[in-house]
């Protein structure tokens, strides 16, 4: 198998928290299976575009996962080959959450 383009890094709180490794733990197993491998499949195919990958705003992009009868959200950025988890929701309504949103938007503030 080939070498991954980016690397995974979970956005990791001052206390020490990695809310979307959290986030992924509450999930049942055949949920974090889809998350996972969506992941996976950026980070040996980056740039993607839609309609696994949707850029946000500059430096933020969302992996778009479809669950069994949800669909999940994660929140990312790319520093230095890194691709940096920093937020994941299960996503409500057609438009993402401005909150959603600010809240990777702060984390990303944070690296």
């Amino acid at each position: 198998m080939s070498e991954p383009i980016l690397s995974v890094k979970f956005f990791r709180t001052e206390a020490g928290n990695e809310p979307v490794r959290e986030f992924l733990r509450e999930l049942p197993p055949e949920d974090r299976k889809i998350i996972g491998t969506d992941i996976k499949e950026v980070q040996f195919g980056w740039p993607l575009g839609m309609s696994l990958v949707r850029k946000m705003e500059k430096d933020l992009w969302e992996v778009r996962s479809h669950l069994e009868g949800r669909i999940a959200r994660v929140l990312f950025t790319v520093i230095e080959g890194h691709m940096v988890l920093l937020h994941a929701f299960i996503k409500k309504a057609q438009k993402t959450p401005r909150s959603e949103l600010d809240t990777a938007r702060a984390r990303k503030a944070k690296l």
